[in-house]
């Protein structure tokens, strides 16, 4: 794709997640800096423990399981999600888990079911998780995301994939793997810094650290949003210095079994933050598309390629457990 027609995307995508009122919120929310802090860098961010879920199955694709990170919300502290079988023996099959970027309805809801044939035939399961505070966990009366709270989300999101990690290898799958798309992709990378059993993760366009002073994004978002990121420009630094900012920690599985997608001319993340996660984490496989943050996902064959690459990867797992 040509680089303009690229950057143009990312800049209406990027004013109009800006207009969304939980993004809004989270540039509202400038306090409880201090416990944030303490809280990212002490051992309850991303325990060592983790327990496996308790899923309840609604239909034979739709579950839901209580959150084992619980906050002060309801409607937060159940977890849905979808699990896509692959055979009556499902449990035989390794097992893809997608996850979604912020407010990312259009993958969540509509791409990530288009793409399950494939998965399928490439010999996964598939399933799909919704993050903290997103479409069915969404909390309206939310005034503003403070840092504590986004941190918690954080925490939260981890523990819960990691929890139905937990549950899936129970129930016989021989091999996990992760799928993120931009925070999606920042949460699998954490995941990937504590949990041993995933045996490959794929980060596409993934988010890195909170600050985003360096990226071409922030020069392009209108004056009021740049006011409002500028006003946290001490605090997202702090922030950068906790184990949020995926490039102060290692991954605890091969490098060999770890994928970065990056767009070149990514607005919101910025190919540079990419290129930094790739050097800390020792270089593994990257493919550098000439796209941005959102047309990367309309790369012809790309879907194939990905499941091709992690097919190697979860075959490898299989027979290891065999």
């Amino acid at each position: 794709m040509i680089a303009p027609l690229a950057k143009f995307i990312d800049w209406y995508f990027l004013q109009a997640v800006w207009m969304l009122p939980s993004f809004r919120k989270c540039a509202r929310g400038d306090s409880k800096l201090t416990e944030a802090i303490e809280f990212l860098n002490g051992p309850n961010f991303i325990p060592a423990e983790s327990n496996p879920a308790e899923l309840e199955f609604k239909s034979e694709i739709h579950f839901a399981f209580p959150s084992p990170r619980p906050g002060e919300f309801a409607e937060n502290n159940v977890v849905h999600g979808r699990l896509y079988r692959r055979a009556k023996d499902w449990q035989e099959f390794p097992t893809l888990i997608l996850l979604h970027g912020g407010g990312d309805y259009l993958n969540h809801r509509y791409r990530f079911p288009l793409t399950v044939p494939a998965i399928h035939r490439a010999g996964f399961n598939a399933a799909t998780l919704v993050a903290p505070y997103h479409f069915q966990r969404s909390v309206h009366r939310v005034d503003a995301f403070d840092h504590l709270r986004v941190a918690e989300a954080f925490a939260q999101a981890v523990a819960e994939i990691r929890a139905l990690t937990g549950w899936l290898l129970n129930q016989g799958c021989p091999s996990i793997a992760l799928f993120g798309i931009s925070l999606g992709g920042w949460l699998a990378g954490l995941a990937a810094t504590r949990d041993s059993r995933l045996i490959a993760i794929v980060l596409a366009v993934p988010g890195v650290r909170r600050d985003y002073r360096a990226t071409r994004g922030e020069r392009v978002l209108w004056a009021p949003m740049r006011k409002a990121l500028e006003k946290q420009k001490t605090a997202r630094e702090a922030l950068d210095k906790t184990p949020m900012n995926l490039t102060l920690s290692r991954p605890v599985i091969s490098k060999e079994n770890i994928l970065l997608i990056q767009g070149r001319y990514d607005l919101l993340v910025g190919a540079e933050r990419t290129e930094e996660l790739w050097q800390k984490w020792k270089q593994p496989e990257i493919w550098r598309l000439p796209h941005g943050h959102v047309s990367w996902m309309f790369t012809p064959g790309l879907t194939r390629r990905v499941l091709c690459w992690l097919a190697a990867r979860m075959e490898a797992g299989r027979k290891s457990n065999l």
